[in-house]
């Protein structure tokens, strides 16, 4: 398929980290799911039978042939060139997505297309780290661009990892930071030289734009290596996510203030939010989103899009640009949820169509700080996770060998 090959050439370019882009703006509401579970990373066991599914919305009732093509990717997310499709999976690329239905009884009417991994179509054979790319067949832009992209990773439990992650920092005590401590075991890894063979990346609450790579262990054993009093692992503890849930477009609901119909859009306006000054615990969700509606039956058809009204209530704020973060928002800063400032109401604004469902989110300045939006607290319940990758002399792509997560303890 000309288009494919075409776009492969550029991969590398697009793959600067683990997120999930959409390209046509007539696409909304990608989701990634493993199990049914949308709590879940998409970071997936090769050992167990776990199902991914892939599903987002076009906003007509006009078919799209879509296509979707697989690509292994090394630790860095650039295309693996060291091996061919038939090594990493069983199948055929460049299939059609044949499972669609249009919305029903909705304001907004969308098409919601799915597609589930593995298939009898197409099946992943190899750890490590996967690019789905969705296209439009019918497309006739003169620069081929997939309409959606998804990126997972599949894992071999052959490292063991122990983590500890504490208040206690390199840089302070119980105040602004929270510091990871690693050790990774070698299990049954033949592992000669691990600064060459091994990559380790540690992030916070799912989120890649903190990620931490080029990590030297400290100590080295032939057991293992460890990393300790490593000022690179040390985080921004942040503060809990804030919350709402629109689950019917007439009625009030956690987080929301008011909900309105101006037309053609609902419109759900929250509570304003401001920078914290002291740590208050909420149970959340770490920017996880589940899609949902008060009858709870065939959500991804008939849930409607509603416009929903985000509000930061502080003076302007120095160090750039406000934007609204979560899972939900695909990549860490998605020009959709760029925040203006009002002047006059001394506050930051957004507004960004939604599907109906539960959401969490932080508000975030570009350099991914949340110092001044929201406030970091040492308190603050996060979740780290460790992905391990080996090469070892000889191989020809980057196995992903060990994958753990922790949150810290409330």
């Amino acid at each position: 398929m000309k288009r494919v090959l075409f776009l492969l050439f550029f991969l590398p370019g697009l793959l600067a980290a683990q997120v999930q882009r959409i390209y046509d703006e007539n696409v909304k509401t990608l989701t990634v799911v493993v199990d049914d579970d949308a709590t879940l990373p998409p970071i997936l066991s090769l050992s167990k039978r776990h199902i991914l599914s892939i599903e987002w919305d076009e906003m007509s009732h006009d078919y799209k042939r879509y296509i979707y093509h697989l690509q292994h990717c090394n630790a860095d997310w650039e295309p693996s060139v060291g091996i061919f499709e038939s090594d990493f999976m069983a199948g055929l690329n460049n299939q059609p997505v044949e499972e669609y239905e249009k919305s029903f009884n909705t304001t907004q009417i969308y098409t919601h297309y799915r597609l589930h991994l593995p298939s009898q179509q197409l099946r992943p054979l190899l750890s490590g780290n996967y690019c789905l790319q969705i296209f439009n067949e019918d497309d006739d832009m003169s620069e081929d661009m997939p309409v959606l992209e998804v990126q997972f990773c599949m894992f071999e439990n052959v490292a063991s990892i122990r983590t500890q992650v504490s208040s206690n920092t390199d840089i302070d005590f119980n105040r602004d930071h929270q510091q990871v401590t690693l050790a990774v075991g070698y299990g049954t890894l033949n592992v000669v030289d691990p600064q060459r063979e091994m990559k380790v990346v540690v992030f916070q609450n799912r989120r890649w734009d903190n990620r931490v790579t080029g990590l030297v262990p400290n100590i080295r054993n032939n057991a293992g290596i460890e990393f300790t009093h490593n000022r690179s692992l040390i985080f921004p503890a942040g503060s809990e996510f804030h919350r709402f849930e629109i689950l019917d477009i007439n009625r009030t609901a956690m987080g929301v203030e008011r909900m309105d119909w101006f037309d053609p859009y609902y419109h759900a306006t929250l509570f304003a939010d401001e920078p914290q000054h002291n740590y208050t615990y909420t149970k959340d969700q770490n920017g996880v989103y589940v899609l949902r509606s008060s009858d709870d039956v065939d959500d991804a058809t008939t849930a409607e899009y509603v416009v929903v009204h985000f509000f930061l209530q502080t003076p302007r704020l120095p160090g750039g640009d406000v934007y609204v973060c979560g899972l939900w928002t695909g990549e860490p800063f998605n020009p959709d949820c760029l925040m203006e400032y009002d002047e006059r109401n001394r506050q930051y604004h957004a507004a960004v169509l939604l599907k109906q469902g539960y959401y969490s989110y932080q508000f975030r300045q570009q350099d991914g700080a949340t110092a001044r939006t929201e406030g970091d607290f040492y308190q603050t319940e996060n979740e780290y996770s460790v992905l391990v990758y080996y090469r070892g002399q000889g191989e020809r792509y980057d196995r992903l060998v060990g994958y753990s997560t922790t949150k810290t303890a409330q």
